[in-house]
């Protein structure tokens, strides 16, 4: 821990060129007594430290001293996919790791590409998370985390639209999606990898037995494939409906997926600048409310059933809006 915390300070000085023992205190989450206590084993080691005082002062390195010392721990190489993400690396317990190891990275960089090095960070942030939406409730990761670094077979109770039921599972990788955490796992005995969402864990126990991977398992695959049957199967059916600029806008938007038609069906008149679409949708009921959301800017045309059901249920918006 000791020599960890020396190598900090010193990828800190080496990286920003100065600091005061007070934010370097801060930083390592110790006092600052232990702060300089730590300088005073630096420079006893032979590391040429100096310190000013007064406003702008602080401890720094002599002019043109660097180390190539920045070997990295389990942790840290972990992180390091992480480190422009400090949210999840924490959620996985690999904050701190995550921040040495930045420090580390841009620290082994020779000095005229550090400063671009350095700013990084300052100038590009990830938020994983869409608009509107809230971080999913994953009490359980970095259990489950532990168990797909070791290969660890866990025990699990989860609640889906089927029910609640108990598994015993063999974790394979973990998947971040616009602020969910999904596990990507087959059931012990079985050869067929499913998806599980972290936040339907109800209770998550490590075990001791261990599993061998499937060989040839490639996450970002599978979790490719995974996707594009979930949203195929999501939304089976397939509306044509005839859309105005401004809805055309709505759905650019909302990033929906639309597909433009060479020609509207025969027979279905088309407003001047309107163009035809194919949207994909769950169901007749959840097309017309969908639809109905544009207001007049968008007409359905099939399947009939949908056209029938956007108009019965602009009939009830209407009748219970109407004044009376």
């Amino acid at each position: 821990m000791k020599a960890s915390r020396l190598l900090s300070i010193l990828m800190v000085l080496q990286t920003r060129g100065r600091s005061t023992a007070s934010a370097l205190a801060r930083e390592l989450e110790v006092s600052e007594r232990t702060v300089l206590r730590d300088i005073d084993h630096l420079s006893a080691a032979g590391v040429p430290i100096w310190g000013e005082r007064g406003r702008q002062g602080g401890l720094q390195l002599r002019p043109g001293w660097t180390t190539q010392l920045t070997g990295m721990t389990e942790d840290e190489a972990s992180a390091l996919l992480l480190a422009g993400m400090p949210g999840p690396a924490t959620e996985l317990g690999l904050g701190k790791a995550a921040t040495s190891a930045r420090l580390k990275l841009v620290a082994s960089v020779p000095t005229p590409q550090r400063t671009s090095a350095a700013t990084v960070a300052e100038r590009l942030h990830i938020d994983p998370i869409d608009w509107y939406r809230t971080t999913d409730a994953a009490p359980h990761l970095r259990d489950v985390a532990a168990a797909v670094w070791r290969n660890q077979r866990i025990q699990v109770d989860y609640s889906s639209w089927r029910g609640r039921a108990h598994r015993e599972l063999e974790p394979l990788g973990l998947v971040l999606k616009a602020g969910a955490w999904y596990l990507a796992a087959r059931q012990t005995g079985q050869p067929e990898v499913r998806t599980y969402r972290l936040a339907s864990m109800q209770s998550v126990s490590v075990t001791k037995a261990t599993f061998k991977r499937p060989r040839g398992f490639n996450l970002a695959g599978f979790w490719a494939e995974s996707a594009r049957r979930f949203e195929a199967d999501l939304r089976p059916m397939e509306a044509t409906v005839l859309v105005s600029p401004r809805a055309m806008s709505w759905l650019l938007h909302a990033r929906q997926r639309v597909t433009p038609l060479p020609h509207p069906p025969a027979g279905a008149s088309t407003p001047p600048d309107w163009q035809c679409v194919s949207l994909g949708i769950e169901s007749i009921e959840h097309g017309a409310r969908q639809i109905l959301s544009y207001g007049g800017e968008a007409i359905a045309i099939e399947p009939k059933a949908l056209r029938k059901e956007v108009a019965r249920l602009a009939d009830v918006v209407q009748g219970r809006h109407r004044d009376g």
